[in-house]
């Protein structure tokens, strides 16, 4: 992947993390073991500290920059969906930042919260553990149920499978012109959809 030095500091990624060849890494930045980095990414590390903690995911076309001399966080089992931008917060242990969400400086996604696609969590708002956050400004919607947190625990699993996948068979190729006859099918664990979380 495109990965840069800047002041002497070089991006650090753990082995069994995988970063797609289009994600870039800037500076200060530090992938933990088990971490997903989806394709068009961009960590820039070059005003302060990214640190993604083990097993957390980063998906496709994701922001995240830090304020000047704060460290950016996502920790352990962090689940940051598609389009979304971090900057310069914290989200904790098994929170989940949805598709197109914006988090600002300085604020924090509580431990097992969740914050809902295309949400706004303004500059130093502290969103509670266990509580499901949304709209613009985000605010508290309630309390997360058991369900919905085991559903979140499945969806981070499939994106840690998917950078031992990813280190073991995504290479890149030319396409074919036609498919295969008999072309097969992806083979995977079966997932509930959204619509069938359990409370």
């Amino acid at each position: 992947m495109p990965s840069y030095q800047i002041d002497g500091l070089t991006p650090v990624v753990d082995p069994s993390a995988y970063v797609h060849p289009t994600a870039v890494l800037i500076g200060d930045v530090i992938i933990g073991p088990g971490c997903y980095v989806g394709p068009c990414a961009s960590l820039r590390g070059d005003f302060g500290r990214i640190v993604l903690e083990a097993g957390s995911n980063v998906q496709d076309s994701c922001v995240l920059h830090s304020f000047p001399n704060h460290e950016m966080v996502v920790e352990t089992n962090g689940h940051i969906g598609h389009g979304a931008v971090l900057h310069g917060c914290s989200v904790r242990r098994d929170a989940l930042v949805g598709m197109n969400a914006v988090v600002m400086d300085e604020a924090e996604v509580g431990e097992q919260a969740m914050v809902a696609a295309c949400a706004f969590v303004p500059a130093g708002t502290r969103l509670p553990p266990r509580t499901l956050s949304v709209g613009t400004p985000a605010r508290v919607l309630r309390e997360l149920r058991d369900g919905e947190l085991q559903r979140k625990r499945e969806a981070t699993a499939y994106y840690q499978a998917l950078a031992r996948r990813c280190l073991a068979t995504l290479h890149e190729v030319q396409p074919l012109p036609a498919p295969e006859a008999g072309r097969r099918r992806l083979e995977l664990p079966p997932v509930r959809p959204l619509t069938d979380t359990p409370r």
